[in-house]
């Protein structure tokens, strides 16, 4: 933990030496997520509710997911560029040094230009929070909690899985933003509304609904057993088949002799 600080101290610093730069960057993940907040507000300014949700409640939805995916964003940007790594060879120096490769990837890039969507999610919170009409009791509390940082895991293993790829296809495929953008696009609603096959899905392939949707459904007291409640603990499960593939891509890895 100590020597990830550190590196954390380098990236902050790197990235303030250009302040201006900083800012504008994160005012601009403000505002692109801002719209996606303003297409949740005007389908509600048409219709009362969406399969049984009010506005008040689909925020909810809305800021976990954005909290979460900012999280796991902002500390695992490593893996997002990992292609590059497999590309100029840089990779080669990680497996010659001793530590955990996943540790030297994770600590490569921090992307602190992030925080301008968690801004955005933390002030969606302080209007949803009081406003959802959810009775905030200690349990309700700590499932708010598991939901935002299994949350960030699970999107975690997402980019871990999209790294793991480039150990075959040395350029990262495209098609897994489909399940990491694509999943916090689809998380501003309950994943429900999508349909029983969408859900299922979300539930059982990836699991992006363990932490979003069935949890919210003990908050706002549609669902009483407290399963419901640990759901996001369920969620954290798809760490072993993420780690599984890395592994299984490390094995197999062949330096691009670059």
């Amino acid at each position: 933990m100590g020597l990830y600080l550190k590196f954390f101290s380098m990236h902050l610093k790197s990235q303030m030496q250009y302040k201006v730069s900083f800012f504008l960057t994160a005012a601009g993940q403000f505002l692109v997520s801002f719209t996606s907040l303003l297409g949740v507000y005007f389908m509600f300014t048409r219709f009362n509710e969406v399969e049984g949700f009010i506005f008040q409640q689909v925020l909810l939805c809305f800021a976990t997911s954005l909290m979460a995916f900012s999280l796991a964003e902002c500390f695992g940007r490593g893996f997002d560029v990992f292609p590059l790594m497999i590309g100029n060879g840089e990779f080669d120096r990680v497996l010659v040094r001793p530590r955990q490769e996943i540790f030297q990837v994770l600590s490569s890039k921090i992307e602190l230009t992030r925080i301008g969507r968690l801004l955005q999610s933390i002030i969606v919170f302080c209007y949803a929070i009081p406003a959802s009409g959810v009775i905030w009791t200690w349990d309700k509390i700590l499932t708010l909690f598991l939901m935002i940082f299994c949350g960030s895991i699970i999107f975690f293993c997402l980019f871990l899985i999209y790294a793991s790829f480039s150990f075959f296809t040395i350029e990262g495929l495209e098609f897994m933003n489909i399940f990491t953008d694509g999943g916090k696009e689809f998380g501003r609603y309950p994943f429900s509304i999508y349909g029983k096959k969408v859900l299922n899905f979300f539930t059982f392939i990836v699991p992006l609904a363990l932490f979003q949707y069935y949890p919210l459904l003990y908050l706002l007291d549609m669902k009483t057993s407290v399963s419901y409640m640990l759901t996001p603990l369920l969620g954290l499960l798809f760490i072993i088949p993420s780690y599984s593939f890395w592994r299984f891509g490390l094995r197999r890895y062949k330096s691009t002799g670059s």
